[in-house]
């Protein structure tokens, strides 16, 4: 069985009341039940974390090496500047993809800037609580092609 890890980063336990116009009003919550789902009958299993430390954060995706096949990750405000986030995924070696609610691109410019991109087979971002469920996608379409976890 394939097992993925989740990480939602800093602010995203607010989703559904924070800048619903730029997040929209889905909770983290119903995130959270749609990803189990469709990962459920995909014949995977999801491990869930939320948390607005970046030291948690990267303790989760170190842990992850001894049991998860890949991970998904929202890093939030992390993505433009967390260098140890970074360093944490390009050192377990595990495939990633990057995942963001809003189009990053038509925001602000130093939200243009990736630290974790780099690291990551893939990027989803504008298409609202739908780019939780593609960049899944789009992982075990990776997996089940046998890619090298390690690239």
């Amino acid at each position: 069985m394939v097992k993925l890890l989740l990480i939602h980063g800093p602010n995203l336990n607010l989703l559904g009341e924070r800048e619903p116009d730029v997040y929209g009003k889905v909770t983290l919550a119903e995130i959270d039940r749609r990803m189990t789902g469709l990962a459920g009958g995909s014949g995977a299993e999801l491990r869930i974390v939320q948390s607005n430390s970046e030291g948690a954060i990267v303790d989760a995706i170190q842990e992850a090496r001894g049991w998860a096949s890949g991970i998904l990750i929202n890093p939030g405000a992390y993505t433009h500047y967390s260098y140890a986030i970074r360093d944490a995924l390009a050192a377990v070696r595990l495939p990633a993809v990057e995942i963001h609610i809003s189009n990053v691109f038509a925001r602000e410019d130093f939200r243009h800037l990736s630290v974790i991109a780099p690291v990551c087979i893939g990027s989803v971002c504008g298409f609202g609580a739908d780019s939780y469920q593609l960049g899944l996608i789009g992982l075990l379409e990776h997996l089940k092609m046998g890619a090298d976890p390690k690239k």
